[in-house]
């Protein structure tokens, strides 16, 4: 009778367990959690071995299985999200994290689809953090910490000195006359004249430089002059079209580029370098690993260049705003344990030692103080390319010396931008195209540029974005 009242008993037991998640004798099967990430090439391998490193140690420990795929572009990444989070047919469940900039991250909330991750933090760990990395992911200005920040990027000028050597030599420009945008459009003037002597066809100069996203020299460069063109509060967006500063980027951005003197023709700027139209781009920091060793000067022929960072031009007499860019991470709602599991990831992730070690194969800054340092790279102990470490320790410095500037999220930002970007990037397009037919009839270069360089063509084109960009205000 004893012998099966204690069978009846642990058998009791061993369902009590099983119902709280243990069966008799196995373990609890392990909180796994989904990441969507935007990284490709070398940013995307690192991350997986950071994951696999976290599964093997503390993950395991904690009974935390991570399983990240990329799903492309940040475009590719966007249009899944959204697809997921509106439940189109056909779009894949919602992962537990996705890598998301505020725009992004702002729709989601606004859909109750952004955790607060505030409360999951105390105020020392809070402290590691770089303050202004930790602002950006407070949507509402409100305390909550709706984007978790993993990994942040700036801008730098990126150069073939190679290629920028013989011209230096021949017409004495300098490192230091490309640290302002009106030394470099001044550069960039020389270097067009300077190709086109080398040849006897008229008119065939080449540009200097392009900029890999024009929107941050927009919004950045008004910044620097006085003006916040976006100016976001609690989600509401007051629009400051100041004519004076928008003539300022105007005749900085538009006027080269209808001369020639700057240009845009692949999908990136580093696709211009490697095939010598460019010598030179403003481009992200953590784009170092896709910029070129090569030149191919025709369909047999190429030669080595080397790379040179230098810090992003600002304009002369201001002071330097940097741009702050680089997706953070949102935390889908969803049981408290994947919830937790999410933080406890996040939180080992940016931890000092794991946050440098994708720093190094990334071209991403850290994102807490201990980090972010020249000397924290250097004592790190980690194996770091000449390439990587120049722009990290640039970047490190940028945001040392810089004002981090990054838009606030209000309704349809991304538009915003993209209204922007492109009411600037479409016209200066489709008329340097229009001054190249005319050079090619015949007309001299001041005959072919001056209807697009008179007050009344600015303003025209101001008028019609400032009613554009005002749809999106209030």
């Amino acid at each position: 009778m004893k012998r099966i009242l204690r069978s009846a008993v642990s058998l009791l037991l061993c369902a009590a367990v099983a119902l709280g998640g243990t069966a008799c004798g196995r373990s609890k099967l392990p909180t796994t959690i989904t990441i969507w990430t935007y990284y490709n090439g070398d940013q995307l391998e690192c991350f997986n071995q950071l994951v696999e490193q976290f599964n093997s140690t503390v993950g395991k420990e904690k009974n935390i299985r991570v399983e990240s795929s990329s799903q492309g572009s940040v475009n590719d990444l966007e249009t899944s999200v959204l697809a997921a989070a509106e439940g189109k047919v056909g779009a894949e469940k919602l992962p537990n994290i996705v890598s998301s900039y505020a725009d992004t991250a702002f729709t989601l909330d606004q859909m109750g689809l952004a955790v607060d991750l505030s409360p999951y933090l105390t105020e020392k760990e809070k402290s590691a953090y770089i303050a202004g990395f930790l602002e950006e992911g407070d949507l509402m200005n409100n305390g909550e910490l709706k984007v978790f920040p993993i990994a942040k990027s700036t801008e730098l000028l990126y150069l073939n000195v190679t290629d920028f050597v013989p011209f230096a030599e021949a017409t004495g420009v300098t490192y230091a006359d490309l640290s302002t945008v009106e030394g470099l459009n001044e550069a960039a003037h020389k270097y067009y004249d300077w190709t086109d002597a080398q040849t006897a066809a008229p008119n065939d100069g080449k540009a200097l430089y392009g900029r890999d996203a024009l929107t941050n020299y927009l919004l950045c460069g008004a910044q620097e002059l006085g003006t916040t063109i976006f100016d976001a509060e609690d989600g509401v967006m007051t629009l400051h079209f100041d004519k004076p500063t928008l003539r300022k980027l105007w005749d900085n951005y538009y006027v080269p580029y209808i001369k020639g003197w700057c240009s845009a023709s692949g999908k990136f700027r580093s696709d211009d370098i490697k095939i010598g139209s460019l010598l030179a781009y403003v481009g992200s920091s953590s784009s170092a690993s896709f910029f070129p060793t090569q030149v191919l000067t025709s369909d047999t022929e190429s030669h080595g260049i080397e790379m040179a960072a230098l810090p992003c031009p600002s304009f002369a007499g201001c002071e330097p705003v940097a741009v702050q860019q680089g997706a953070g991470m949102v935390v889908i709602p969803g049981t408290e344990d994947e919830i937790s599991a999410c933080v406890a990831f996040l939180k080992w992730f940016t931890q000092p030692e794991n946050n440098l070690q994708f720093s190094v194969q990334s071209g991403y800054m850290p994102v807490t103080y201990a980090a972010n340092s020249i000397s924290a790279l250097e004592n790190s102990g980690l194996t770091v390319s000449d390439r990587i470490h120049k722009v990290l320790s640039l970047s490190i410095d940028t945001v040392d010396r810089s004002k981090l500037y990054t838009t606030h999220a209000f309704p349809d930002a991304l538009r915003a931008r993209n209204t922007l970007q492109y009411a600037l990037e479409d016209r200066v397009t489709a008329d340097r195209a229009t001054v190249l037919e005319r050079l090619a009839a015949g007309q001299t270069p001041e005959e072919a540029e001056a209807e697009f360089l008179t007050d009344a063509y600015f303003d025209a084109w101001y008028d019609q974005t400032l009613a554009a960009l005002s749809a999106f205000a209030g």
